[in-house]
This record gives structure tokens, C-alpha cells and sequence, in this order.
């Protein structure tokens, strides 16, 4: 959605290895717009950030990527589904014509690197009244919705070698072009998986004191 200001896709998953050992992985695309519009050159005025990170028991990984949208760097394409930044990826692998149904998602550092496969196994979930979530009482919102519904399988390349896994993920998106207000300075947001397969996702405005 090119027209508005902010845009992301966010990736939490909770895995483990055969031993039950486990593992947390993060991949995140940020897009920022300079001015809503689009272009194949430098004077693209659509931005992108990504982060990922992985995390064991014992270790904390994460590496960052820039690019400009529009010179083939990063960006992102809705038929068929594909987020990218250099040659981290998230891409659809549907055959039902719902796009997030199953995802890829790669990314690497320097010390790691994975590859995931996710498949959803329960419904999107449209936050706010049809997925128009209010964040304040003099209108901003934001357009958002999740699917938390994912199983996954796939590798995690470490310093000791390559760990298959398997686990769950949650898919956050969200855009917007006024997400705050004035008095707002930021947000606390969680996603969490229960035992009994229910899912729930919170979330608290600072009011800038």
C-alpha cells in the first residue's frame, strides 16, 4: 500500500529442535513513504528496513538490512505474494488463492541464518471493527490484522551447524499514515500462544508522560 506512510510485516515464531530444545525467531519489513507514490529508479520515494533475529538458550542473533524500493532491492508484490529485502525473503507458496495461507521466510547474519516454511491451520484475524483499528480519540488508526495460526517447519543454520525444527508463528500486519497522535510516543505490543490452542494479541498507547 504504497500510498500510506508506514507499512510492516512481522514474524514472531516459537520452535524447537528434535530434543525439545528451543529457539525464537523474529523477521520483520518496514516500508516507509517519503511521498505516496512509486518509481523504478533512485528517486523511489518508498524506503524499507528489515530485521531478523534468533534467539537459543544460550545466544541472542540479529542483523539489519536498508534498501530503497524501486531499483529492485526491496520491496513487495501482492500477485503473487513477495516481501523482500536483498536476499531475505518472505514469498508465498499458496495453491488456494489465499496468499498467507503458506509462506517461505529466509533471512541471514553473519553467525546464522533460516529457512522456514509456515502454514496456516486457522483463519486471518481482522483487528478493530473489520480490521480498522483506532488508536486514538481523535482518530488515528491504522488498518491491521494478524494470522497467528501458523505451523512450522524448517532450518536454522547456527555456529554449531544446522537445527531442524518445528513450532508455531504469528503474522502481524498493519499501515498506516497516522498511527499516533500528538500526545502518543509509542506502543507495548504481545502475541501469545496457549497450551489449549486459543491465541491472543495486546497491546498499550503511551500517552507521552
Amino acid at each position: 500500500h504504497p500510498e500510506y506512510r508506514i507499512e510492516w510485516w512481522y514474524v514472531t515464531a516459537t520452535l524447537q529442535d528434535a530434543e525439545g530444545t528451543p529457539y525464537g525467531v523474529q523477521w520483520t519489513l518496514f516500508r516507509s513513504a517519503l511521498t505516496p507514490e512509486t518509481s523504478t529508479d533512485w528517486s523511489a520515494p518508498q524506503l524499507f528496513m528489515g530485521h531478523a533475529g534468533l534467539t537459543t538458550p544460550e545466544a541472542h542473533f540479529s542483523a539489519e538490512r536498508l534498501g530503497r524500493g524501486g531499483i529492485g532491492q526491496a520491496g513487495v508484490s501482492a500477485d503473487p505474494f513477495r516481501a523482500f529485502i536483498d536476499d531475505w525473503q518472505m514469498t508465498s507458496t499458496a495453491t488456494d488463492g489465499d496468499a498467507l495461507n503458506a509462506l517461505t521466510l529466509t533471512a541471514r547474519g553473519n553467525e546464522f541464518a533460516f529457512a522456514l516454511d509456515l502454514m496456516a491451520t486457522g483463519p486471518v484475524i481482522f483487528h478493530g471493527d473489520g480490521g480498522y483499528s483506532v488508536k486514538s480519540a481523535e482518530g488515528q488508526a491504522s488498518y491491521y490484522y494478524s494470522q497467528p495460526f501458523y505451523e512450522v517447519t524448517g532450518q536454522l543454520d547456527l555456529p554449531d551447524g544446522p537445527v531442524e525444527v518445528t513450532g508455531t508463528a504469528w503474522l502481524d500486519r498493519e499501515y498506516s499514515s497516522q498511527p499516533l497522535s500528538d500526545d502518543q510516543s509509542g506502543w507495548d505490543w504481545f502475541s501469545l500462544q496457549f497450551t489449549n490452542g486459543a491465541r491472543m494479541m495486546a497491546f498499550a498507547l503511551h500517552d507521552g508522560t
